[in-house]
C-alpha cells in the first residue's frame, strides 16, 4: 500500500510539475514576443488603399522599431512613462513610417515622410514643392486594378524623385484637378515632419483639407516600414482556409517597401 501512495504522490507530483513548466513556457514566450514587438519589428497590415501603389489593401508588413529610437508610442498600449525620444535618429525624406495620427495621437497611419523640420512643402497643379521647387515627376503608363465588381479601373501614374534622390510610385485618380491638388504652403515646425500618401486624391494625410495643415510630431513615429511578409488579395476571409492560396498575392511576399 505505501509503494501505491508513494506511486501516486510521484505522478501528481509530475503532473502538477509538468503544468507549471508549460505555464512558465507561456509566459516566457508572450514576454519574448512583446520584447521583440517593442524594441525589433512590430506587424502592420493595411486596411486602406491610401498608399497604393507602394501599398496594398491587404499587405501585412513588418515596422522596423529601432530606425528611429523609441518613445511611448513604441510600446503596446503607448503608456506615458516618458516624454521624446530614446536613442533618436531622424527619419530619411521618403521614407514610409508608421506614426500615431495627431492630434488624438491614438490611431495608426502609414505614409510617406516628405517634408522634414524647417520645409515648405506647396502642391500645386498636382506636382510637389519642396522648398519652392517642384519635385520631379515622370509619367509612366496608367495603373490598373479592379474594383469588387470586376470593373477596370484606371489612374495616372508616375515616378516622382526627391531632393534627396530617392524615387517612388505615385497615382492620380483624378489627374491634376483633384481636391488637394493645389494647396497653401505649409511651413513644417521644428521636430515635425510632413506626411503625404502615395494615392495622392484618395489619402487623408497632412495637406488636411488643404489651407489646414497637420504635421506628425517625432514623438509619434513608430517605426519605418520595410518588408512585406504576406499579402491577401481579399477574396477568401480569414476563416476560409481552403482559399487562402488563391487569395494570396505570392509576388509580393518578402518584398521590401521603397
Amino acid at each position: 500500500m505505501s509503494v501505491s501512495k508513494q506511486t501516486y504522490v510521484s505522478r501528481k507530483k509530475k503532473a502538477s510539475g509538468g503544468f507549471g513548466e508549460t505555464l512558465r513556457t507561456l509566459i516566457y514566450a508572450v514576454l519574448i514576443a512583446i520584447g521583440v514587438r517593442t524594441v525589433a519589428y512590430e506587424p502592420f497590415n493595411i486596411p486602406s488603399g491610401s498608399m497604393i501603389p507602394t501599398l496594398l489593401v491587404g499587405d501585412y508588413l513588418f515596422v522596423s522599431k529601432f530606425s528611429y529610437g523609441y518613445s511611448r508610442f513604441s510600446m503596446p498600449l503607448s503608456p506615458n512613462l516618458f516624454d521624446g525620444r530614446i536613442l533618436e535618429r531622424a527619419p530619411e525624406r521618403g521614407d514610409v513610417a508608421v506614426f500615431k495620427r495627431p492630434p488624438e495621437d491614438r490611431t495608426d497611419f502609414i505614409k510617406r515622410l516628405v517634408g522634414l523640420p524647417g520645409d515648405r512643402i506647396q502642391v500645386v497643379g498636382g506636382i510637389l514643392h519642396i522648398n519652392g521647387e517642384p519635385v520631379k515627376r515622370e509619367r509612366l503608363e496608367d495603373y490598373v486594378e479592379r474594383d469588387e465588381r470586376g470593373n477596370v479601373m484606371r489612374a495616372a501614374q508616375y515616378l516622382e524623385t526627391l531632393p534627396n534622390g530617392r524615387s517612388h510610385l505615385i497615382i492620380e485618380r483624378f489627374g491634376d484637378g483633384g481636391p488637394l491638388d493645389n494647396t497653401a504652403e505649409f511651413t513644417v515646425p521644428p521636430g515635425h515632419y510632413f506626411a503625404m500618401g502615395d494615392n495622392r486624391d484618395n489619402s487623408a494625410d497632412g495637406r488636411g483639407n488643404g489651407s489646414d495643415p497637420w504635421f506628425v510630431p517625432a514623438e509619434n513615429l513608430i517605426g519605418r516600414a520595410e518588408f512585406l511578409f504576406y499579402s491577401t488579395d481579399g477574396t477568401a476571409s480569414w476563416w476560409e482556409v481552403w482559399r487562402w492560396p488563391l487569395a494570396t498575392r505570392y509576388g509580393r511576399i518578402f518584398s521590401g517597401v521603397d
